[in-house]
């Protein structure tokens, strides 16, 4: 049998809503606008237009697959961040809006040097160094991860945000943490590292848990990574370098305590995100 437009979305809202899944009809019409290759207002101007077999499937298959928590991003294979079109897939975190507080503060500091050099640690889908390289003209950024797989998807995101930019602004490396970072003088290293309590993961959102899990884990405390960024990347830095981090929403007394036991830097500060929660910690290498 064939079905229209609105059929099909009336379908997939309905299993949605019966297996409580948030925003059913935003997803629904994600999903099949996806699909069909349209935008989401093309299905409400076309609710009659009918679709072949093959068309239904896959979004049953789509509806499917989110009734089992798999992420929307995960089945479109996209993420918009910083108005950008990320590609993602199970191997890398999904770029979360929170984080955009990020990359606009590194922007802001970058703008204050010439020819700056960035470092992207734990880059994952690459959505924090690309997003620098698309709005800071002359700068070269890596992207480090331990995962090649994720570093797959940075390559890609390169290609399809950067275009032939990519080769002189971005180099992409695989390492654990600073373990094959030769450069030693960044005018601004950046991360968003796991920092999620290992007991705590398994009460996040179902959707959440199939994220990568070494990208969420943390360790016990939530701050295993931190401490090893914190306590290496002053030797990274050029004098009055910064480090910029993405935290937890109740990590931002613990992070700030770690950086100053360093006594290596200065001007720490931390700014909230969209939702009023601690978001970022930002500290200057001492001179």
């Amino acid at each position: 049998i064939y079905m229209n437009i609105k059929q099909v979305l009336e379908y997939g809202t309905k299993l949605l809503k019966e297996n409580g899944i948030d925003e059913p009809i935003l997803k629904a019409r994600i999903l099949l606008a996806n699909i069909l290759e349209q935008s989401k207002e093309y299905l409400t101007t076309h609710e009659t237009e009918e679709l072949n077999r093959q068309l239904v499937k896959l979004f049953k298959k789509g509806i499917d697959k989110l009734c089992n928590n798999i992420p929307i991003q995960y089945i479109t294979k996209k993420q918009e961040f910083m108005g950008l079109d990320f590609i993602v897939n199970e191997n890398v975190l999904i770029p979360r809006p929170d984080t955009e507080i990020l990359v606009e503060e590194v922007i802001k500091l970058v703008k204050q040097s010439s020819n700056p050099k960035i470092l992207d640690l734990c880059t994952g889908s690459g959505a924090i160094g690309i997003s620098i390289a698309k709005y800071i003209d002359d700068c070269k950024v890596i992207l480090s991860d331990i995962s090649n797989e994720a570093l797959k998807i940075a390559t890609q995101n390169c290609i399809s945000i950067l275009g032939k930019d990519k080769n002189n602004k971005i180099q992409i490396l695989q390492s654990d943490l600073f373990k094959n970072i030769r450069e030693k003088k960044f005018d601004i290293i950046v991360s968003n590292p796991p920092y999620i309590k290992t007991a705590v993961i398994k009460t996040l959102e179902k959707q959440v848990q199939n994220e990568p899990i070494i990208a969420l884990d943390g360790g016990k405390d939530g701050l295993d990574i931190y401490k090893k960024i914190i306590n290496q990347a002053y030797k990274f830095l050029k004098k009055e370098g910064y480090l910029c981090l993405e935290i937890g929403y109740d990590q931002k007394d613990e992070v700030i305590e770690l950086i100053k036991k360093t006594n290596k830097y200065q001007d720490i500060y931390s700014k909230k995100d969209l939702g009023d929660n601690d978001r970022i910690v930002i500290c200057k290498k001492e001179n």
